[in-house]
């Protein structure tokens, strides 16, 4: 029989099941049967309760089961009868006037939609590309010496210097008041790193140990203090001690000590280049991955199912609720963070998810095997022992699936860039490692 469906509105759909009393009935008399074979209960062997006792203690919940499942079988049928593809769960509701042995039931539910992607070959995107620098190596082995100096204690007489560790007591005060944050004892922090705000490291450079000073300090608008921000806070700070900075030479002892394999100065070079080599790549993949999603979202014309768009919410709420949690936060799960925060951006992630899947069912974009292996290869090569990462991904199916999405996603990348009108920009490799 031909399954009626009606429009109800955009994407919502409705249609009317029938159910044979006679097959419900007939179901629930052979699982109540079966769950005779096995129930205990008091007064009686396993095996042996009366059906006449199984039916009036379980005869409600296993009716409720069966209808259940038979409602959830018409409707599976139906709806692939009718060739609907079906967004989310049915809201199913019972009809009355029913023929005798019959019953009724609505099904209303949303389908996805069709999506309509306009010629590709209008689409204008930008691709930037930007090469690893002699320079970048240069400030990478800076920082490599950095993360690796040591401090020896200067002379009481010595002045506080650019890149010194400086030991403090420090009191600021509003209005007379000491505020909340704004008082420590030997507080460590480097002369010149930008870990206090311009106006102090001012002051404090200069200072010899045992020297105290009073100075004023304005906090600027956009301070992240809320409490402080835009105020003017009266300080004393007392130096305790100043350490001097020592970086270690960049020698084939510094190169061994960085795991380079031949300790030498040209593995170092190498390897670093490397390194950032494959930052690089993920970095301008990333970003010209940004503009063709973009762009197809500006090329794109449908209409968002609902039921998709609550999903994805209730999934960015609980992701909200395990960051809470993870970050210590006390009773997390139970944050009131209201779903529309993350409103306009679950509706981007639907929209953008229905694009994608139509342009890769439309041109056969799926992610292949041998894409798949590569991908992992390359994410696992960073590590010391890259077979224990492949090993890592390949043993689970929700990190495989991740990793599918990202081959599927470089995949309409390039095919949507090999139709485009594409403008090439050659930015620095500082501006876009600045970038988020």
């Amino acid at each position: 029989m031909a399954v009626t469906v009606e429009t109800l509105e955009k994407l919502e759909r409705k249609i009317t099941l029938s159910l044979p009393m006679g097959s419900i009935e007939s179901e629930v008399q052979t699982r109540l049967k079966r769950l005779a074979r096995t129930v205990k209960m008091d007064g009686f062997r396993p095996g042996k309760v009366p059906m006449t006792v199984v039916s009036q203690r379980y005869g409600y919940s296993v009716q409720y089961e069966v209808m259940n499942d038979k409602v959830g079988e018409a409707f599976s049928v139906a709806a692939n009868e009718a060739r609907l593809r079906v967004a989310g769960q049915p809201n199913i509701s019972q009809k009355d006037g029913a023929p005798e042995g019959e019953m009724h039931f609505d099904a209303v539910f949303e389908v996805y939609p069709d999506v309509k992607i306009a010629d590709l070959s209008t689409a204008a995107i930008e691709r930037v590309s930007a090469e690893v620098t002699e320079e970048a190596i240069a400030k990478t082995i800076e920082i490599l010496r950095k993360q690796r100096r040591t401090f020896a204690q200067r002379a009481a007489d010595a002045p506080a210097q650019e890149g010194d560790r400086a030991t403090i007591d420090f009191e600021g005060k509003i209005d007379g008041e000491t505020f909340v944050g704004g008082k420590a004892d030997d507080f460590q922090f480097l002369v010149g790193d930008g870990q206090m705000l311009k106006e102090f490291e001012d002051a404090v450079r200069g200072m010899k140990s045992g020297e105290s000073k009073t100075f004023p300090l304005s906090f600027p608008e956009d301070y992240h203090g809320k409490d402080v921000a835009g105020k003017q806070a009266d300080f004393m700070v007392t130096v305790k001690k100043l350490e001097a900075a020592h970086l270690p030479e960049v020698n084939e002892a510094f190169a061994k000590a960085l795991g380079i394999p031949d300790a030498s100065l040209e593995g170092l070079h190498a390897d670093i280049k490397k390194n950032l080599e494959r930052e690089l790549k993920f970095r301008l993949l990333a970003r010209n991955k940004n503009a063709v999603m973009d762009a197809l979202l500006a090329s794109a014309e449908l209409d968002l199912p609902k039921s998709s768009i609550q999903t994805e919410l209730e999934r960015m709420v609980e992701g909200a609720r395990a960051d809470l949690k993870q970050r210590g936060i006390k009773d997390a799960e139970k944050a009131p963070i209201p779903q529309d925060l993350f409103r306009p951006q679950a509706e981007k992630r639907v929209r953008l998810g229905l694009v994608v899947a139509e342009l890769v069912r439309a041109n056969s974009l799926e992610a292949k095997p041998e894409q798949l292996k590569a991908h992992i290869d390359e994410l696992s090569a960073s590590y010391e022992k890259p077979e224990e990462v492949v090993r890592w991904y390949m043993g689970d199916r929700r990190r495989m699936a991740e990793v599918e999405a990202v081959v599927i996603e470089n995949n309409v990348t390039e095919f949507v860039l090999a139709k485009a009108k594409v403008t090439d920009k050659a930015v620095s490799f500082d501006e876009l490692m600045a970038q988020n």
